[in-house]
């Protein structure tokens, strides 16, 4: 059994896309992180980052103590190995797939998330922030719109690496970029979208939170931390 401890973000609905399409057995432990339940001293000890998904295997492969794994990419690699599926045995595919799940951890991810912080969560608009990180975005995905040029998926077959970008790519709108623009990308999320471990992952999401609540006190956890949250300092 897999313990996962989530809430309905791009990082959570990576884990239960591939939890779903391997079909494994999981628990959701809710983590409510706009009200702060990321920095419980319980989740500290499986996450040190204080940042959610993260997970408990109960049962992992060759016996022993259960295996914590915190970091959405890293839970990816480590749950694909585990059930060999959606990474493959192909050296220079697995190699392939790696890069992008990388990508999308180093690049994808972090220039969406301050997309999305300067766009629809600042205090007030900071022009060249906003234009800094939208045209990133906007280069990110042209160099995934070029990769997927004659390609269903983002290495050939269905895999890890698909599921790391799209739950990113699935807010577009919010980050101001235009699928039209790159349609290669287009048809690539479609094709994901209708997958039915998909739908039944952001259906999980839903049974959680109907969407984030972003208000003052959600902005103080979110947003108001530094090496004070850390440390233990007031």
């Amino acid at each position: 059994m897999i313990k996962l401890f989530y809430w309905p973000t791009p990082n959570g609905h990576k884990i239960t896309m591939l939890l779903e399409a391997a079909g494994l057995e999981y628990d959701i432990v809710p983590i409510n992180i706009s009200r702060g339940e990321q920095f419980e001293e319980s989740f500290l000890k499986i996450a040190p980052n204080n940042r959610m998904p993260a997970i408990v295997d109960e049962e992992p492969t060759g016996g022993g103590d259960p295996i914590t794994v915190f970091e959405s990419g890293a839970i990816l690699q480590y749950l694909a190995e585990k059930t060999g599926q959606f990474i493959p045995n192909d050296l220079r595919k697995k190699v392939q797939v790696m890069e992008w799940l990388f990508w999308q951890m180093g690049g994808l991810g972090p220039m969406a998330g301050q997309n999305h912080h300067f766009v629809s969560y600042a205090p007030e608009p900071i022009p060249y922030a906003i234009e800094r990180y939208v045209n990133e975005t906007a280069r990110l995905y042209a160099v995934l719109d070029k990769q997927l040029n004659g390609r269903d998926y983002i290495v050939d077959d269905y895999s890890i690496a698909d599921m790391a970008c799209y739950p990113w790519v699935v807010l577009h709108e919010r980050q101001r970029q235009n699928l039209d623009d790159f349609p290669s990308i287009q048809k690539w999320h479609e094709r994901v979208r209708a997958k039915g471990s998909v739908a039944r992952a952001y259906a999980r999401g839903k049974e959680i939170s109907r969407g984030p609540v972003v208000d003052d006190e959600a902005k103080k956890f979110l947003f108001g931390q530094g090496s004070h949250t850390i440390q233990g300092k007031v």
